[in-house]
């Protein structure tokens, strides 16, 4: 884990930066305990591990 300061922006973005996968931003929702995917003013968050296995809400293929 690590910890980021930002100035505004959304979880969509860092989630690609930082996870590989923008639909994996609930993970940094989780782990900051928020419900909304848009940051406003400064904020201190910690950014989970990068996991491939986590999925993030795309469906396997067979």
């Amino acid at each position: 884990m690590q910890t980021l300061t930002v100035a505004g922006g959304n979880l969509f973005q860092l989630a690609a930066i930082h996870l590989g996968d923008a639909t994996q931003w609930i993970r940094i929702a989780q782990a900051n305990n928020l419900s909304d995917a848009f940051i406003t003013g400064i904020a201190t968050l910690v950014i989970p591990d990068p996991d491939a296995n986590a999925g993030g809400g795309i469906a396997a293929t067979a």
